[in-house]
């Protein structure tokens, strides 16, 4: 088709002064038709597709679980009453454990810097309960009380606003500690019978 004298001029004027606008510029676009020497129908240049349909993809397969997977799979199914136990089981444990942590760094900070006559009044504890161990060499009950006795005696001595405070269960100790002896003693036969 032959262009109007008007339209080479326009395009001749937005094409070098300004090819960025020329793009932006609603043009009609002739295209040949299929069917014969017919003339073509005007398109505008948004109609025009600048790239191919997008090809559809095939649907995915998941593929079959293989042999490895069935056996882990079959694991983790024995498993899981068992992992169900083992968490409950660290809930109840991990904050004892976590108390005996704190407990055992505050003994060790305590013992890196302990007060005055620490060390030598801890050793006299523990020389009064090896004696208390020494002096009841034949009785059970002997060997759970003097040692138990002389070293709270001792202690009581050297912290003695402690063993204050205690005094309540020293007394219930004394008491479960006869109370201990009378049951450890073996019954004579001769005392039963009534002679």
């Amino acid at each position: 088709l032959p262009l109007r004298s008007s339209d080479t001029v326009g395009a001749k004027v937005t094409g070098s002064a300004m090819p960025a606008a020329a793009s932006l510029w609603p043009s009609p676009v002739l295209a040949r038709s299929p069917g014969g020497p017919e003339l073509p129908a005007p398109l505008l240049r948004d109609e025009l597709s600048l790239y191919g349909a997008p090809r559809p993809e095939p649907p995915r397969v998941e593929p079959a679980a293989g042999d490895l997977e069935q056996r882990v799979a079959a694991v983790r199914r024995l498993t899981e009453p068992y992992a169900g136990w083992c968490r409950a089981t660290y809930d109840v444990i991990e904050p004892k454990v976590q108390s005996a942590v704190g407990c055992a760094r505050d003994t060790c900070g305590y013992l890196r810097d302990p007060p005055k006559d620490f060390y030598p009044r801890a050793g006299v504890i523990c020389f009064t309960g090896v004696l208390g161990l020494l002096l009841a060499r034949r009785s059970r009950a002997k060997r759970l009380v003097y040692p138990a006795g002389l070293v709270s005696a001792t202690a009581a001595m050297y912290y003695p606003e402690r063993a204050a405070a205690a005094d309540c269960g020293y007394d219930r100790a004394v008491r479960s500690s006869a109370a201990l002896e009378k049951m450890a003693k073996p019954q004579r036969k001769g005392s039963d019978s009534g002679e």
